[in-house]
């Protein structure tokens, strides 16, 4: 039976998303450019160079990350295109080169140790050298509007006492520079400017202010200083059982902030943990009007970034680069929030990379949050690419207070345990017109709680806090190249608090010529209190 209402809101709810589709990655650009500039995003002496990779782009030498994992490397390219040049550090020839998202369908070309392809504008890339680890390329637009490193209404952090690439605590700079940046932005028609130089600094908590601009320039790092005493603990999580700091948090009732430019928020998770603490990297708290933009958070020691009981915020260009071998290490968790847009980016971890919570209110992690629960309502994750061994992209596990309008869209699974899911796990809210559109589900190669497998949607009561519905679940355009090994999931908790109404249109399954028609092509075994599923060609 389908279901006239919810197939007419998903037509009035998707028609632009629609249309962008094809625009997720330019790579798919019918006409290319002559080469384009590229500026490489400089390593610090915080970091090490990979021992497997070296990386060319139109001939010029960018800089590769090696971290835990996998590799990574960042730079910037004008109009035009780019010829991606990979070498293998220790000679040996390439035979196979894997390139997410598979959708471009590169064809690369080998000569001896070196793998070449070329892209046509910028985006986010997965390569693996036959069965090496894996680099991760981040190829984003050239900056077209960098501050001047000193003037009216900007605040150099060097200029106020902090010291580059030195082993001294800089916090007290840079919180000056942005107490000064926030009452000149208050007191201006501009916000006051931030500036961070190239350079690591040790940096212990900070908070952002009012209407400010922090520019971290190209290679610029923060990094935790691996001491516990020098941090306001801000919450206990027992699953961890493990204090946690909000690193950088923005200033309770704030608005009119932003983060830019292409520097790194590096949380030392591993450090941290081992001294008896973990942290939020970045957590903008009952705040609005908040835009962060091209920056990367990496190795946070619990979930890095958490907009909190916030509204009209932008995530833009955000890599999140997080440890395979530390749980619950979230990317962003969008909790509590309204008018949230993530877009554009790449997020690796052990744990969700991308996901909406709501949590009760005062208990371990929520103890401290400002006012009253909120919904989360009207979130959009666009043009993504996930890595996990957990879900790919995910409502859930908290859903205590309602979720409504959340969208994943033109985005791309490279590897997960579940490719996409609601897991109402926690909490009596409903889980309202969620939707999955354009997704491509590459892999299926780990195991979570048993589950390895496309797709789940469950309901449960883990947390005896209730066990509230789904309804309205919208997914469309999807193509799943690798299943999994375990039968997807559509399962409610009770006739009450049941999976109402799922819509499924045009999924592409493995094995299947057209679009899948059935519960059976679908991999969906055994649904169960799940009502109203309708199966679209």
């Amino acid at each position: 039976m389908q279901h006239p209402t919810l197939i007419r809101r998903l037509a009035t709810a998707t028609t632009a998303i629609l249309l962008a589709a094809g625009l997720a990655f330019t790579g798919s650009s019918a006409a290319h450019a002559a080469g384009a500039t590229i500026t490489p995003v400089p390593l610090t002496t915080a970091h090490s160079a990979s021992s497997v990779y070296t990386l060319q782009v139109n001939g010029v030498s960018v800089p590769v990350n090696g971290y835990s994992g996998y590799d990574y490397a960042e730079f910037m390219m004008g109009s035009g295109d780019a010829e991606i040049a990979i070498t293998k550090s220790n000679g040996t020839n390439v035979g196979a080169t894997y390139i997410t998202p598979m959708k471009m369908g590169y064809t690369p070309a080998h000569s001896g140790s070196t793998s070449r392809f070329t892209i046509h504008g910028p985006q986010y890339l997965i390569v693996k050298l036959d069965t090496g680890r894996r680099l991760v390329i981040s190829a984003e637009p050239s900056e077209t509007d960098a501050p001047a490193a000193s003037g009216t209404g900007i605040f150099n952090i060097t200029h106020l006492g902090a010291i580059p690439n030195d082993s001294g605590h800089d916090t007290a700079a840079i919180q000056q520079a942005i107490d000064s940046a926030s009452a000149h932005g208050t007191a201006n028609a501009n916000r006051g400017i931030v500036y961070v130089p190239f350079g690591f600094y040790e940096v212990g908590n900070i908070e952002l202010r009012s209407n400010i601009d922090v520019y971290f320039a190209p290679g610029a790092v923060f990094r935790v200083i691996p001491d516990k005493s020098l941090y306001t603990m801000d919450a206990h999580k027992s699953s961890q059982n493990r204090d946690l700091t909000w690193w950088i948090q923005t200033e309770f009732h704030s608005s009119n902030i932003t983060l830019r430019g292409h520097g790194t928020l590096d949380g030392r998770g591993r450090a941290a943990t081992t001294a008896g603490f973990g942290m939020n990297i970045l957590a903008p708290i009952a705040t609005s009007n908040f835009l962060l933009d091209g920056l990367t958070i990496r190795e946070a020691a619990s979930w890095a970034v958490i907009p909190v009981r916030s509204d009209h915020l932008e995530f833009q260009n955000m890599k999140l680069f997080n440890r395979f071998d530390m749980g619950e290490n979230d990317g962003i968790d969008v909790i509590e929030s309204q008018n949230v847009l993530v877009q554009d980016g790449v997020g690796i971890g052990l744990d969700d990379p991308y996901t909406t919570k709501s949590w009760p209110k005062q208990v371990g992690i929520t103890t401290n949050w400002p006012g009253e629960p909120e919904e989360v309502r009207d979130v959009r994750f666009d043009r993504l690419i996930s890595w996990t061994y957990c879900y790919g992209f995910k409502v859930g596990q908290g859903v205590v207070s309602d979720h409504s309008n959340i969208r994943f869209t033109n985005s791309v699974v490279h590897d997960a345990s579940i490719g996409i899911g609601i897991h109402h796990k926690s909490g009596s809210g409903t889980a309202d017109d969620v939707g999955f559109y354009n997704i491509d589900i590459e892999r299926i190669t780990t195991s979570n709680d048993g589950n390895r497998t496309w797709l789940l949607l469950e309901i449960n009561d883990a947390y005896n806090d209730g066990a509230g519905p789904i309804t309205n679940t919208l997914i469309r355009s999807i193509n799943v190249r690798n299943a999994g090994t375990t039968p997807a999931i559509v399962q409610g908790f009770s006739t009450a608090s049941a999976v109402q109404n799922v819509l499924f249109e045009k999924i592409r399954m493995p094995g299947v010529s057209g679009y899948a028609s059935t519960l059976a092509e679908l991999k969906i075994t055994a649904p169960s209190f799940a009502t109203g599923i309708t199966i679209l060609p």
